[in-house]
């Protein structure tokens, strides 16, 4: 599917009121800033559990996806908490960050499932949960100077993490797919902001990182996950599973589908005729097949989408899409992947 970059312009300056084509400008900056230099951005949303105690880490390995009990001081995962028959009910990045603490980041949306999941079942064990929402605040950094801003030059596998102090601020840096999560406490945010504002990092708003999440084709609980779908359909498997691990809730369905089947919906990406809502209803020959989970219109790219799709829908194939017309069936991520 061709895209004119003057046709991009065009719909990006109609996106935003035609007495303030400002957004749609400084959108694009935002977003070259993260793909060439490195984007400064609030997480307003994410929230972060802390799980303590002697059994802690026994406690959520038999809780969640992936290896919690094999990670060291300074080392993290991805991993998922689902329901008995293998449905997401949140998605999280497990730190361990030594004294017997597990740090938990999710999404706020998700917050509440999840510890309401982990006080019910803790009973009998030495474990306590604690909201730390209200301790700590968290800024990323993406683009490819993000470490270096960060005083992090070599922080990695992803979810590694230590402490920094960019500007002399303390913090700890997590490494993240595209630059660097900062974990603060909140009275400290506005200062290391301008530390890294004066250091060459470029102020970024949401909008800007969503754009590059849905490059990366990476799901979001609330629009590609959630407890309508299993860990196959949304495609994080490889990085939220571990099959070598002990027992889990939600571990049957995952394996027999893993081992034995294929699951019947599959996250794809759509490369867009036009611009489309979070909803919008995509089908073919009259036969609904999904719904988009998450849209934005890259710079880069042109009007995309992420999807979880009847598996019908392969890749080259075309489908309509609610608003927004024609749409091509892409694999993921659409980084790499050819304009034309």
């Amino acid at each position: 599917m061709n895209f004119d970059s003057s046709k991009l312009l065009r719909m990006l300056l109609e996106s935003v009121s035609m007495a303030d084509p400002a957004p749609a400008v400084e959108l694009d900056a935002q977003y070259r800033a993260m793909r060439e230099e490195a984007g400064l951005v609030e997480r307003p949303q994410i929230a972060a559990i802390a799980v303590s105690g002697p059994d802690a880490a026994e406690f959520l390995q038999g809780q969640l996806t992936n290896d919690v009990e094999a990670l060291e001081t300074g080392g993290g995962c991805y991993a998922a908490l689902l329901d008995r028959k293998g449905h997401v009910q949140a998605d999280m990045r497990v730190l361990r960050t030594g004294s017997g603490e597990l740090l938990l980041l999710t999404e706020a949306e998700a917050a509440p499932g999840l510890v309401g999941r982990l006080g019910t079942y803790k009973v009998g064990r030495e474990v306590e949960i604690a909201d730390r929402g209200g301790e700590l605040s968290a800024v990323s950094l993406l683009g490819p100077r993000s470490a270096q801003l960060a005083g992090a030059e070599g922080l990695g596998p992803e979810h590694a993490h230590r402490e920094v102090s960019p500007g002399a601020v303390p913090a700890r840096a997590v490494a993240t797919d595209l630059g660097v999560d900062l974990l603060l406490e909140p009275g400290l945010v506005s200062e290391l902001q301008r530390a890294l504002l004066a250091a060459g990092a470029e102020l970024a708003g949401a909008d800007a990182a969503e754009i590059l999440r849905i490059e990366m084709g990476r799901p979001r609980f609330g629009r590609e996950l959630g407890p309508a779908t299993m860990p196959a359909e949304a495609g994080i498997v490889e990085r939220a599973i571990d099959f070598e691990k002990g027992c889990y809730i939600g571990q049957e369905p995952v394996a027999r589908l893993h081992y034995r089947g294929r699951p019947n919906r599959t996250l794809r990406g759509l490369r867009l005729a036009g611009p489309a809502e979070p909803g919008a209803a995509i089908s073919s020959a009259e036969k609904r097949l999904g719904e988009v989970g998450s849209a934005c219109i890259s710079p880069a790219l042109g009007p995309i989408a992420l999807a979880i799709v009847r598996r019908e829908a392969e890749p080259g194939d075309t489908v309509s899409v609610a608003g927004g017309g024609e749409a091509e069936v892409v694999e993921l991520p659409f980084r790499g992947q050819p304009d034309a």
